[in-house]
């Protein structure tokens, strides 16, 4: 997930930048955001939404072509650009069917919104509401005409007595349900009160004042904010008397005045501008569901190319190898855990295939030299005993009748001898070739057969160093002794051959070779080591040197290693010669 907003940072702003344009065009549309509701400010923010909206989807389409381009088109599986081509498609027909829908189901809400019907009950509920106040602002106007009837008749009964005043002032306050009742001077000074603490009495404003001075109709006074409904009238039998009653409103009805008033603006505002706040609502539906499209396209797009990556891969080495081509590798890949493995074990049966082709490979070769082999030598050895028992006979006839030149006789004689003696090596070394027996399995220490062998080589050059190391001083296979031993003769007496080799040029140098034998829960490894001439001239055909009857020493038949890889293929095993500065390796794995 981190890696998804990391790799999609960029495209993660430009939405939120857009979602935000789109959000405040449709709070503009209402008139509830910071920007002035007016035609200006909203072509302004029309346009920005096109422009973020038109460069998202521009984006987006960039973005969705690199990843078919990275993940898919560089796989060349059709398979895999079908499955992202379908997937895409039930992702963007659901997507835009549920977009016109909603789009649709929100115009449908928008015009009930507006019906006749909600108008009426909207319109209704404010002028309740105002109803109600109106209804406060006659009635206190309507007391207070009575309230100075009464005080207006009752002059001489009151003669400005402070007792009598308040007793018929707070007569006239209950009968007329009025909360204050105050008579003032031209001033707005109290002059009697119902009020018990005159500090209470909050004085009309001067303009309500002055529009009665010569006036006896009651002057209605509203304050909604502060809750106060009040009325003003100069009284007649008065000089300079004014009657100021006041009446407390519900202490919620400006609140609902307020709400009611503001709803209705609303309202009307809404239904002014629903065209707009359609286009805003679908812009930002449109974004909203670009986005979502384009994640579950990224995603469907990871996924697959996750997936039918690791079966391209599959199916690109089984053609390899079913051309023949044992080389081929499936690479290895993060994806799913069964998937890889899949991979894993592919590659493994590749590396038995190649190992049983190269085996087949080798046991065919080995039978056909061995045909050949014997063949060779049953015709090579077959004039060999009448031309040794014709020199037999020549030696007893001519040796005392040439006295003169018997040395030279004898030496010729000699040298046809030898000759005979290296052709019957020869002989013998195909027959050992051609008549290599299948090999005998049993339990062996290679730790004591390698010390042998090592015991018996040392004779041939003491001034070689050999060392050995093993994990263990029992390191048991099951195998034929004697070929197995035959295998590690042959290879250290070749490292000491090759190391006398290059002593001939130069014997400044420390004569060295190192035996390591290793053993873990699958296989053995045996490494062999020496500083000898090495494998510089078979650099680039290594392989060759396993060939039957391919040698680079002068009196070599070319039959040792090939003997030795076929022994090491019969014991399920494989050798690898390594080229080293200075020197030779090579590494020998008996699988268990």
């Amino acid at each position: 997930m981190y890696e998804f907003i990391k790799k999609n940072i960029y495209l993660i702003i430009l939405f939120i930048i857009t979602l935000s344009i789109g959000f405040l065009t449709f709070l503009t549309f209402i008139d509830k955001g910071f920007i002035e509701l007016s035609d200006q400010n909203l072509q302004i923010l029309l346009l920005l939404n096109i422009i973020l909206l038109f460069a998202l989807f521009v984006f987006i389409f960039v973005e969705i072509k690199s990843a078919i381009k990275n993940d898919i088109d560089k796989d060349g599986l059709k398979s895999n650009k079908k499955y992202i081509t379908y997937f895409g498609l039930f992702t963007l027909i659901p997507s835009v069917l549920i977009s016109i829908f909603s789009l649709f189901l929100f115009s449908f809400a928008l015009e009930k919104y507006f019906d006749k019907k909600v108008t009426t009950v909207v319109n209704n509920s404010y002028e309740l509401a105002r109803s109600y106040v109106e209804e406060i602002r006659n009635k206190i106007q309507s007391d207070i005409v009575l309230i100075a009837f009464d005080i207006n008749k009752s002059k001489k009964f009151l003669n400005d007595n402070q007792n009598e005043y308040r007793r018929f002032l707070d007569t006239q306050k209950l009968i007329r349900n009025v909360d204050e009742v105050h008579i003032i001077d031209i001033n707005k000074k109290i002059l009697f009160t119902t009020l018990k603490d005159d500090q209470l009495y909050i004085p009309p404003v001067d303009r309500a004042l002055n529009l009665v001075l010569d006036d006896d109709r009651p002057l209605k006074i509203i304050n909604a904010p502060e809750n106060i409904s009040a009325a003003i009238m100069r009284l007649q039998n008065f000089e300079d008397r004014f009657l100021y009653v006041v009446k407390y409103l519900d202490k919620d009805i400006s609140r609902y005045l307020t709400e009611s008033e503001e709803a209705i603006n609303f309202y009307y505002t809404v239904e002014e501008k629903s065209t707009g706040i359609k286009i805003s609502f679908a812009i930002i539906y449109i974004i909203v569901v670009s986005v979502l499209l384009f994640v579950s396209i990224s995603i469907a797009i990871r996924f697959s190319s996750r997936f039918f990556r690791s079966i391209n891969n599959l199916i690109l080495a089984s053609t390899s190898i079913g051309q023949g081509n044992f080389n081929a590798k499936v690479p290895e890949v993060k994806t799913d855990k069964d998937l890889e493995t899949l991979n894993k074990n592919f590659n493994l049966m590749i590396d038995r295939l190649k190992s049983q082709q190269e085996k087949l490979i080798i046991n065919e070769r080995h039978e056909a030299w061995g045909s050949l082999a014997r063949k060779l030598a049953h015709e090579i050895k077959n004039p060999l005993t009448p031309i040794q028992l014709t020199i037999d006979r020549l030696k007893n006839k001519y040796s005392k009748q040439l006295e003169n030149e018997n040395e030279n006789f004898k030496e010729n004689l000699k040298i046809i001898n030898n000759q005979i003696k290296q052709i019957e090596k020869l002989v013998n070394e195909f027959s050992d070739f051609a008549r290599m027996p299948k090999p005998i399995f049993r339990g062996n220490n290679l730790v004591d057969i390698i010390h042998e062998n090592i015991n018996l080589l040392k004779e041939l050059d003491n001034s070689i160093d050999i060392i050995f190391k093993k994990d263990s001083e029992k390191i048991h296979l099951e195998s034929d002794k004697e070929q197995i031993s035959r295998v590690f003769l042959n290879l250290i007496k070749n490292s000491i051959e090759s190391i006398n080799q290059k002593a001939q040029n130069n014997n400044d140098f420390n004569k060295k070779i190192a035996i390591e034998l290793t053993e873990d829960d699958s296989h053995i490894k045996a490494t062999i080591e020496d500083n000898g001439v090495g494998f510089s001239e078979l650099k680039n055909n290594i392989k060759d040197i396993l060939d039957p009857y391919f040698t680079t020493k002068k009196n070599g038949t070319g039959l040792g290693l090939s003997i030795v890889n076929k022994i090491i293929n019969d014991h399920n095993g494989k050798i690898d010669f390594i080229p080293i500065n200075n020197g030779a390796k090579i590494n020998i794995i008996f699988l268990k």
